[in-house]
């Protein structure tokens, strides 16, 4: 911890500590830097090795930045959704690991099976209960979602939340159940939520989301019934729109798109980069 080379990563809440306002960096901060941020912090935690450097995590959730040290003062924590774009991917991936590992930290400082407060341990990676009579050891946990792109002839099918921001519009997405297996969850979340029905499901490609603890799973599907009918209230809305639809409803304003940091952007592109009409990265710059 106390190696030239060692780097910490300051984290927040849902915020972490980065300089500069349009090209983001993560504040490093040197051992010596660092050493009143880790008498502040919630938790320590070793994150690996790249590049000759180990990387450390530190959560300073419910601090406020006034009585922070002077190196991470003079930084600024920002939301890792409103930074994630603009970063370099190995830097977004290193926050994204330090934002995961510190919120599990956070909702794990008891023990599940007997309530007695619990203790990190293994750097960081695991949660010891601290009854000699229970002893349970808990460990990092993700939550397996799937999310599919699904199309019809010409068309792809989105839909969108009723919290979401006006007029955003994504692919289908839901969360694992226990005992599903992933290609199941992609038929129930469909027939659950828009009432369409999927053949030839493959799996396309995945994708850590730390907000707060996903991995979400990526999946295209063709749809054999198109019919919408929205089932179990978590969507707002759903539609079939075309290529052409997308480029008007963008153009005039009527329609958002998913965050470029997000799987859902990849697979809405790849299908409508190969309709000919242009990309869709120009369309929604």
């Amino acid at each position: 911890m106390t190696d030239p080379t060692t780097r910490y990563v300051s984290v927040s809440g849902s915020a972490v500590l980065v300089t500069g306002a349009s090209r983001p960096r993560p504040v490093l901060l040197r051992p010596e830097e660092a050493e009143g941020v880790r008498r502040q912090a919630e938790s320590v935690i070793l994150l690996g090795e790249a590049g000759g450097h180990v990387y450390f995590a530190v959560d300073l959730a419910g601090g406020g930045e006034t009585a922070l040290p002077r190196p991470v003062a003079a930084g600024q924590f920002r939301s890792l959704r409103e930074v994630a774009a603009l970063l370099e991917r190995q830097e977004a991936g290193l926050l994204a690991y330090a934002k995961a590992m510190t919120y599990w930290h956070r909702r794990n400082r008891f023990c599940g099976e007997c309530g007695a407060p619990t203790a990190s341990a293994e750097g960081g990676h695991l949660r010891a209960c601290t009854s000699r009579q229970c002893g349970r050891q808990h460990f990092p946990r993700t939550d397996p979602a799937i999310i599919v792109r699904v199309t019809r002839g010409s068309r792809c099918l989105l839909g969108r939340q009723p919290t979401w921001p006006e007029g955003l519009y994504s692919i289908i997405a839901g969360f694992v159940e226990p005992g599903e297996s992933l290609e199941a969850a992609v038929v129930r979340e469909l027939r659950e939520e828009t009432g369409v029905r999927v053949t030839r499901i493959q799996y396309h490609s995945s994708q850590p989301w730390p907000f707060p603890s996903s991995l979400m799973l990526g999946f295209v599907a063709q749809a054999t019934r198109t019919t919408i009918r929205l089932h179990d209230g978590e969507l707002e809305d759903a539609r079939w729109l075309s290529r052409e639809d997308i480029i008007n409803e963008v153009e005039q304003g009527k329609l958002q798109l998913p965050s470029d940091i997000s799987i859902s952007r990849l697979l809405l592109a790849e299908w409508f980069d190969a309709g000919g009409l242009g990309k869709l990265r120009d369309l929604i710059r």
